[in-house]
Parts: C-alpha cells; sequence; structure tokens
C-alpha cells in the first residue's frame, strides 16, 4: 500500500454515480486497492501506516454528505495520517452479502488485521450495525457506532416497524448479532439519542461489559450529520483510535451543542410539549443573547407575554 496522500486533493463531486465510481475505484488503486463485492458493495484500501481506520458508508451517504464527494475515511487519512479500509455499500444492505463475509474471512486468514498496532470500526446506522458485526474478524479492535440497530430479526426486534424492506433477509447467520460480535472488542462505543424511542431500544441490547453507551439527548434521528456539524465526529474517532475516548472526554466534546441550531430547536420544542414555561423562557434568553436566532426571540416574546399575564411566573432577570 502507498502512502501519498496528495491525491485526496481532487474533488469529486459533480460526477454521476457510475462516473464517481470508476474515479473511486482509479484512486484507491492508485494509493492501495480497490475490491468489488458483488452487485451492491466494494472495498477500498489506502494507507500503510499502523492505526488503521474500517469505515462501513453508503455510495448515497458519501455523495451527499462529503464535501468532496469522498469516503468519510479519507478525511482521517488526510488529517491523521491512519491507514483505511472502506466497505462501502449502494443503498443500505446492513452489509448481509456472503461476498463481504467471504471478504472478512479472507482477511483474517491473512492475518491483515494483525498488521496494524491499532484498529478502529466506525459507522452509523445500518452501517454502524455493520461496524459492530464485523469488528469480530479483529480481536482487540476498538468500535465507534452511531444509532447501530442490533439485528432486524423480526423474533428479536419485532417492536421496530422500519426496515420492512430487511425482513426476509438473514440476520442470524454468520457475522449476525452485533452485540454478540462485539465481545471480542477491547472497548465499543454506542452513541445514540435517548429520545428516539426505537434507537434507544437498540442501543440497550448492547449491554456488555466492554460497550459503554453515549447518550445525546435531543440531538434527533441524523446523529451523525449533526454530529459532523457540531465538529464532533472526528474529535470522538481520533480519540477512540488511541484509546483515550471516555464519556467526561464525549460530554466535553458534546458542549458544542450549545451552538446547534437542531439540538437548540429541539430542545425547545420539548419544554413546550413537557409544557416548561419557566425553563424555556430560560433557554430562549440564553439562545438570543448569543445568537440570532429569530425563532427563539419569537418565542420568547410570546413567553414573557403569557407572564405578564398570570400563566406562570417568569425567572427573575440575569438568570
Amino acid at each position: 500500500m502507498q502512502d501519498n496522500t496528495n491525491n485526496f486533493d481532487t474533488p469529486m463531486t459533480g460526477l454521476d454515480a457510475r462516473t464517481w465510481r470508476v474515479r473511486l475505484a482509479e484512486l484507491a488503486e492508485e494509493m492501495g486497492s480497490y475490491r468489488p463485492l458483488g452487485e451492491r458493495h466494494f472495498a477500498t484500501l489506502i494507507g500503510n501506516r499502523k492505526t488503521l481506520l474500517v469505515t462501513f458508508e453508503t455510495v448515497q451517504g458519501i455523495r451527499s454528505l462529503s464535501p468532496n464527494a469522498q469516503p468519510f475515511g479519507f478525511d482521517m487519512v488526510r488529517a491523521r495520517g491512519w491507514s483505511h479500509l472502506g466497505l462501502i455499500s449502494s443503498g443500505d444492505t446492513w452489509f448481509r452479502d456472503p461476498e463481504v463475509y467471504a471478504y472478512f474471512d479472507e482477511l483474517i486468514d491473512d492475518g491483515f488485521f494483525e498488521q496494524f498496532d491499532r484498529v478502529l470500526f466506525y459507522g452509523a446506522g445500518p452501517c454502524g450495525y455493520a461496524a459492530a458485526a464485523f469488528s469480530v474478524a479483529a480481536p482487540g479492535s476498538r468500535v465507534v457506532v452511531v444509532q447501530p440497530q442490533a439485528t432486524l430479526d423480526a423474533r428479536m426486534t419485532e417492536w421496530d416497524p422500519r426496515f420492512v424492506e430487511m425482513r426476509r433477509t438473514s440476520f442470524t447467520d454468520r457475522y449476525g448479532y452485533a452485540p454478540d460480535m462485539l465481545d471480542a472488542a477491547h472497548e465499543a462505543f454506542v452513541i445514540y439519542d435517548p429520545r428516539q424511542e426505537l434507537d434507544a431500544m437498540h442501543a440497550s441490547l448492547f449491554q456488555r461489559p466492554n460497550v459503554t453507551r453515549l447518550r445525546m439527548p435531543h440531538v434527533g434521528a441524523a446523529l451523525q450529520t449533526q454530529m459532523i456539524e457540531m465538529e464532533m465526529l472526528y474529535p470522538v474517532l481520533s480519540l477512540a483510535g488511541i484509546g483515550k475516548l471516555t464519556p467526561r472526554g464525549f460530554a466535553r466534546l458534546f458542549r458544542t451543542r450549545r451552538q446547534n441550531a437542531t439540538y437548540l430547536r429541539n430542545l425547545m420544542g420539548h419544554l413546550d410539549a413537557e409544557d416548561r414555561p419557566y425553563l424555556n423562557m430560560l433557554l430562549c434568553r440564553n439562545v438570543t443573547s448569543r445568537m440570532n436566532a429569530p425563532k427563539f426571540r419569537r418565542r420568547l416574546d410570546q413567553l414573557e407575554k403569557a407572564a405578564e399575564e398570570g400563566e406562570f411566573r417568569a425567572p427573575p432577570n440575569g438568570l
């Protein structure tokens, strides 16, 4: 594998899907390797450093979330100089494909993961499921997953009405039940919003001695996107990759939510739903004192009027 990250500087935006994949394959082969894995999956391998980041992503997610239309792991190669193994799917497949299983079997047989000092698996949503499930291929690895499903086996998760198109897909054969596959990991972190009921129910299935669940309340259903906007996803992975991610460190990074419009709107909506005008006034005062936030200003005006009319006691000024 070569170690020339200069080739990453060429954006891949504005390409149609076929041209984009051809260009990605060329880029990967210039610096490592490209491997098709059946009709809906492929793998890219780049770098020769002793820390390996293994990411699971979708073509659609890469093309919509990355400003350069490049796999998420490429940014970590640029920023940290890590090696990167990217597993990429066309659409949400949960990577339930015998060709993907065979690829990981081959990596295991070749002792691929043993050449690295540190291995970190990452994915979000269906890709988070896959990151947890396939981490068993590299015992002693670290794992960070965002909003993962534990399984879609209806016999275990019949309470989840989402993803009905996957009901006939087996989640009980090889690399199947994601929480069990984490048993070989050194440590794993499951990031979720406890206010998202179904995500929280899946997160509860990951209860293991080596698993730490990290809560992000009021962030919503698109945690990965919001973590990128809050500029906390890269620091989280950087800390996890060197074995220094802790709940306290995560909480410190999560303080950036105070500047995140989605979080603040969700929190305001929650306080309204819970009929907590006193706390909501404190929130709106704080936000309008720091940010240009017309929606919070309008809500503050409404709350001040309600307080003047005696509907509740307003908090003292200065709080």
